[in-house]
């Protein structure tokens, strides 16, 4: 039978210096190592399976004696049991790397998801609209956590700041990390559901955003000041105000009318066609042009002659207006409204001056009509029918110049 080491007292365990292995008792094959470069460090001897291993059990005095001891008879029972500590410890460890070299934080996660989805993004402005709101509100507060660590609790602490204080841009940015985690989910770095998810989840915990942000619609010029205003409009000189005035006329979208190609007119029929890859709803779009719009077009060519351009409102250097030239026209005229809300005027006169239907103002805008089932059966585009509203309208907005 061999010896049985004498058990040692904490105090006696201190003053251990001399270099080798000591028996410290209370639990059989518990060494104190002793390495002067390498301080001192526990050592369990056992048989396993035949063969004498030695367990290691951590530095001393990280590891007190009694932790040691106890650290020391758990592998004891672990053995018995028939599982060997050491190749336990190995897997949990080989698992750890595993896992680290899987890890992704938020940040890096966000970052890959724009990279992929980028090329399927419509809008070239998305991309900075996406880190713009990440950058400033989700990455201080999740960037730098694992994204397979993050709960319905983090997501909150990131949208309750701005939820009632800029309640659009927490709605977007609640939507851009739901679309995240999900994706990082398919990717195979985190499971479960998505605690950004709305329905049944945080809706519960937030107001809808139509309970604290009243929508903030484009400022729209009355109904009866556009007359008056389209007077102005012609007498101003410059290739954005003849732009202004084509949108105005045809109710169309700045973006569809700085883009215009001469290629897209026909004369003839009098007819604009809009091709999909312009138009909001991606869908080819065409406009009936009224006798004014057709002589804005006519002005618009007679100034090509000094710049021979495809664009029909081009700039000096021949590319396309910029996204403010319009507006910078209703600027310099001291208009308290912008380009975009001549659509709403438009609708507004359609509803409250003309006898004709809503849905064909809808069709006029280039809207999706809200009713799905007259959307299916209505395949044509009732472009004649519309011949005759934009001609009326067209007639409202040159009124006051047939009054003189």
């Amino acid at each position: 039978m061999p010896k049985k080491a004498k058990e040692l007292s904490a105090l006696e365990v201190g003053r251990l210096t001399k270099p080798g292995n000591h028996a410290v008792g209370g639990v059989s094959g518990l060494y104190l190592y002793v390495n002067e470069a390498q301080g001192r460090s526990w050592v369990l001897r056992v048989m396993i399976a035949g063969q004498r291993k030695h367990l290691g059990l951590g530095g001393y005095p990280s590891v007190t004696l009694a932790q040691a001891r106890e650290k020391a008879r758990a592998a004891r029972e672990q053995i018995v049991n028939g599982v060997d500590p050491i190749h336990e410890r190995k897997a949990a460890a080989s698992a750890l790397r595993a896992q680290q070299a899987t890890r992704r934080t938020f940040r890096e996660v966000a970052t890959a998801y724009i990279t992929f989805q980028e090329p399927a993004w419509k809008n070239a402005k998305h991309r900075g609209q996406w880190t713009s709101t990440l950058e400033a509100y989700a990455f201080p507060v999740i960037g730098q956590l694992s994204v397979d660590a993050i709960t319905e609790h983090h997501v909150i602490a990131v949208l309750e700041p701005i939820w009632t204080t800029k309640s659009e841009t927490a709605s977007r940015l609640r939507g851009r990390i739901e679309s995240i985690l999900d994706w990082a989910r398919v990717r195979g770095h985190r499971e479960g559901e998505n605690p950004a998810r709305w329905k049944g989840h945080l809706d519960k915990v937030f107001p809808a955003q139509s309970q604290v942000h009243q929508v903030r619609h484009f400022q729209a010029m009355p109904v009866a000041e556009t007359p008056r205003f389209l007077a102005r409009l012609a007498t101003q000189d410059g290739t954005s105000a003849l732009a202004l005035r084509f949108l105005i006329l045809t109710a169309a979208r700045s973006g569809e009318v700085r883009g215009a190609e001469w290629s897209e007119i026909d004369f003839e029929q009098a007819i604009w066609t809009i091709p999909a890859s312009r138009m909001k709803a991606k869908r080819q779009h065409r406009v009936p042009l009224s006798g004014a719009a057709l002589q804005v077009l006519q002005l618009a060519r007679d100034r090509l002659v000094a710049r021979p351009t495809n664009l029909i409102f081009g700039s000096i250097k021949g590319g396309v207006l910029s996204d403010m030239s319009l507006t910078a026209v209703m600027r310099r005229m001291d208009i308290d409204a912008v380009p975009h809300g001549f659509r709403s005027t438009f609708r507004d006169w359609v509803g409250e001056f003309t006898q004709y239907p809503s849905d064909l103002a809808e069709m006029a805008l280039a809207h999706v009509l809200p009713n799905k089932t007259e959307a299916a059966y209505r395949r044509g585009d009732a472009l004649e029918k519309r011949r005759g509203m934009m001609d009326a309208w067209a007639n409202h907005c040159l009124s006051a110049e047939a009054h003189g």
